[in-house]
């Protein structure tokens, strides 16, 4: 089986010439295999959770939001940052599904660890599927900015597979999940042969 493996290539130069309210960007001067000096330029991300959470009628809770630097608005499933260096993953994932959603879920795994954007980000992201779904009790919590502007809706997981092969849904954590999601459900092991909620996940190592 094919494996990504740790690597991490001399830096003789490092700079932060931009920081922001939660991500910055960084320029370093990495030493090639020839013995050349080339500089990188990547933005630092604290990493992200999201949840492909699936009710008992096989139909997946999805949002739709306006993402300005790609002037679109997409059709995602609900995700958020890890806001505090080292936090468990699950427990980030738990909380984006009740302040998006106000849902709840009996049973979770992962489904797929991924760098969105590996080439110019260092964003690791965890994607959950979640079962056994149901309303939170409480409030619902107070959104605000783009989250004010969101729509909810609950689609089937074989039409959004059809809108991801069709071109007609981009965003990466929907497109990864559905295709994770569905691969799962038509293995031989099905659910049971995916990872636990609590699998060790190197990119952002947490406390459990």
């Amino acid at each position: 089986m094919l494996k990504d493996t740790p690597e991490e290539w001399q830096v003789t130069a490092t700079a932060t010439p931009f920081t922001g309210a939660k991500t910055s960007v960084r320029s370093d001067r990495v030493v090639m295999p020839d013995g050349s000096t080339a500089t990188r330029d990547y933005q630092v991300h604290p990493g992200s959770v999201a949840v492909l959470a699936l009710d008992d009628d096989n139909r997946v809770l999805v949002l739709r939001q306006y993402r300005h630097p790609v002037r679109h608005r997409l059709w995602e499933i609900p995700a958020g940052l890890l806001d505090v260096p080292g936090e468990n993953p699950l427990h980030a994932a738990q909380r984006e599904l009740y302040e998006e959603a106000h849902v709840k879920a009996e049973e979770w795994h992962v489904l797929a660890d991924v760098y969105t954007t590996p080439g110019g980000c260092d964003e690791a992201v965890r994607i959950f599927l979640a079962r056994g779904v149901s309303e939170a009790e409480g409030d619902r919590f107070a959104v605000s900015e783009e989250e004010a502007d969101m729509e909810l809706a609950r689609v089937p997981l074989p039409e959004l597979l059809a809108g991801v092969l069709a071109g007609e849904l981009h965003n990466n954590c929907l497109v990864v999940g559905v295709l994770a999601a569905q691969a799962a459900l038509s293995a031989a092991a099905g659910v049971s042969g995916l990872r636990p909620a609590d699998a060790p996940w190197p990119a952002r190592p947490f406390e459990s």
